[in-house]
């Protein structure tokens, strides 16, 4: 943490901050890239778009949202996000790491960062057109599911410190998933490669052998350069993979790749949404109550999309151990 707050709070970061940044993504990458003599250097440039990249996200202006059974009622933002009031704080109570923070920190609340699954479902439903009530209208219902509250912090700026440490380690992390993948698809490729062997010496053994007595020799022949060509496919691409993977310069490229276009991996969107109280979305011309929403959205690589929001989180709203064993005692 010590290095993000110098990362972020400083106007523009030094070479030396820099450096250490770079040092601390290859130590969680690949240790062995500083054996490499100008690993930094080529670096640089990606990190530094990276960091720039990350500190334009910590800038978002995301209102923190107060966590209560009391705001469920007039909070519009809670209400949408909550199915009842007593959702509120057994979503509190769900975070490891928010016991955690009160546990060690005396602090009366805790900013955290609050993701949650959107999902959107189309149902038939009743609806006013004019004076009339028209049945089995098409609606679509918005609800959130999988609440998760994560870097708990006392303060605020720290807690979104906190979330561009992980941001950052999860770029580190996609880095690693692709060395991972080109390690498994070398291995892959290899057995392959030694399968393929395998059978290349039986398809020569049976065209030199008696098998031209039962078998055309000419089918024997063409299976056999099929095969050829097959294998040194697989050859080349075993070779290209390793390549890849086994040198220093490997190693940095998988870097280079994922850091030198973060916003691919790790994007904020916002956008608008009208509810009714009922979590039905409503046009923008629809008569009657209605919470207007901006919904922020965090996305991931390819596989994580949230709605998230910064939360305020009391520990007066903090179910003890005791309520929360009864509670599941009670759906057992």
């Amino acid at each position: 943490m010590a290095l993000f707050d110098r990362l972020f709070a400083a106007e523009k970061p030094d070479a030396a901050l820099v450096a250490e940044t770079i040092d601390a993504v290859v130590d969680a990458v690949e240790p062995k890239v500083k054996l490499h003599s100008r690993y930094r250097r080529k670096l640089e440039p990606c990190i530094r778009r990276s960091i720039d990249y990350l500190r334009s996200l910590a800038r978002e202006p995301l209102e923190p949202v107060l966590l209560s059974r009391g705001a469920w009622a007039g909070d519009a933002r809670v209400n949408a996000f909550f199915a009842t009031a007593d959702d509120v704080p057994a979503c509190l109570g769900r975070s490891h790491e928010l016991r955690r923070f009160f546990d060690s920190n005396p602090a009366p609340d805790a900013y955290a960062l609050l993701g949650m699954r959107m999902q959107e479902r189309s149902v038939l439903g009743m609806d006013l057109v004019g004076e009339a009530v028209q049945r089995e209208v098409q609606q679509t219902v918005v609800s959130f599911a999988d609440h998760r509250l994560v870097a708990p912090h006392a303060v605020l700026a720290q807690a979104r410190l906190e979330v561009g440490r992980r941001l950052l380690l999860r770029l580190a992390q996609l880095a690693l998933i692709r060395i991972v993948a080109t390690d498994e698809k070398a291995t892959e490729l290899g057995e392959h490669k030694a399968y393929l062997g395998a059978r290349l010496r039986l398809l020569r053994l049976a065209e030199d052998g008696m098998e031209g007595i039962v078998k055309d020799r000419s089918k024997i022949a063409a299976d056999r350069k099929a095969l050829e060509r097959q294998l040194k496919e697989t050859v080349e691409g075993y070779i290209e993979a390793k390549g890849s993977l086994a040198t220093l310069d490997g190693y940095i490229g998988h870097i280079q790749d994922v850091f030198s276009k973060p916003e691919e991996h790790v994007a904020v969107s916002h956008s608008r949404l009208r509810l009714s109280t009922l979590g039905i979305r409503l046009a923008k011309d629809a008569a009657g109550p209605a919470n207007e929403l901006d919904i922020v959205e965090l996305t991931i690589g390819p596989d994580f999309r949230a709605a998230i929001a910064v939360a305020r989180c009391p520990r007066a709203e903090m179910p003890s151990k005791e309520d929360l064993i009864a509670q599941a005692e009670r759906l057992l």
